[in-house]
């Protein structure tokens, strides 16, 4: 089967590049799987790796589960980060191998530190009939990388305003702040935003933005930012205002400069080449036999670094092969 994943070019236009403003086009990744659900990535883009410690940004549906099967996605493993999880239509199991069992549901975030490692499941639930969400990446400071695995679930009460309502799932904004810890200051919050409003939003003047746009049209202080597309905001300003040419729904995301170089492979996040290589195979170690073939006996998989994920009987996702020819380069 071919991959038609495509790959557009970021588009910067003058009026943005003037007003410090980055528009990045998404880019169409299929997951895999029979139906091979798709998704639309914006981070990391050719120019741009991080925002803040947002390091990965996929963005998926509305999908009807009927055509795309929906979100199949067996055991696979993480380090150095924290997987953040926000959907706005649909229902999603996840599973981890440190124990935790919870339901992703709209308006409600789920935010998993892979750490040290942990290997998980997502499967979207049977009652799902149309899928729509985005699935966020946070890297961990040198501090905090090797953490022990975490699970934390939080539902945000929403703040509203006149043509406004937003729901903030880390750091602070708009009055409301979220008691979920992370491990370097961030931002994370959904805003809908009613055609001809406009909404004023308090910045951290230290802090990097990103402005996703998941359904209708905004401007940013002016600049048009489209559906599905992700506006870059540089640091050094207390305030933005957000206009809606339709009814909008966005996400913003936002921390300080994270001022450390990652390398970001399959799922892992590390700081070289070598360290990634380490991460893979010890994975693989976990999951296939003496044969190279995948296998998950119940005693191998629970032993290894990443743990193993009760409660599930699909084959663990091994991973790709490394580039032979060159090496990983840190990049932020």
């Amino acid at each position: 089967m071919s991959n038609t994943e495509s790959r557009p070019d970021e588009v910067v236009c003058g009026a943005a590049r003037a007003a410090g403003i980055e528009i990045i086009s998404p880019r169409e990744v299929p997951l895999g799987g029979p139906r091979a659900m798709n998704v639309r990535r914006t981070l990391p883009s050719k120019t741009r790796s991080l925002i803040g410690a947002w390091c990965f940004l996929d963005h998926y549906g509305p999908d009807r589960v009927a055509d795309s099967g929906g979100m199949v996605v067996a055991a696979h493993p993480h380090t150095g980060l924290q997987t953040v999880s926000w959907l706005f239509t649909g229902e999603i199991v996840h599973r981890d191998s440190a124990g935790h069992h919870a339901m992703v549901r709209p308006g409600e975030v789920n935010l998993m530190t892979g750490g040290h490692g942990i290997s998980h499941t997502e499967i979207s639930t049977p009652q799902t009939a149309t899928l729509h969400g985005a699935q966020l990446w946070v890297a961990l400071p040198e501090a905090a990388r090797d953490t022990a695995p975490a699970f934390e679930h939080y539902a945000p009460t929403p703040v509203t305003g006149p043509g406004w309502e937003a729901r903030v799932f880390l750091g602070s904004l708009l009055g409301s702040t979220s008691p979920v810890a992370t491990f370097t200051r961030l931002l994370g919050a959904e805003i809908l935003l009613r055609a001809g409003e406009a909404l004023p939003i308090p910045l951290e003047e230290d802090f990097e933005h990103g402005v996703l746009v998941d359904t209708g049209l905004i401007s940013v202080d002016g600049i048009p930012v489209e559906k599905d597309t992700l506006a870059y905001l540089p640091p050094g300003s207390t305030g933005r205002t957000l206009v809606a040419a339709e009814d909008s729904r966005l996400l913003v995301l936002g921390g300080p400069p994270f001022g450390e170089q990652i390398v970001m492979w399959w799922n892992f996040v590390g700081r070289s080449h070598d360290e990634i290589v380490t991460y893979r195979d010890a994975w693989q170690a976990q999951i296939t036999d003496d044969a190279g073939e995948v296998v998950d006996d119940g005693t191998r998989v629970a032993m290894g670094r990443f743990g193993r994920v009760d409660g599930e009987h699909l084959p663990p996702i091994p991973a790709p092969p490394l580039p032979t020819t060159v090496k990983l380069r840190p990049r932020g």
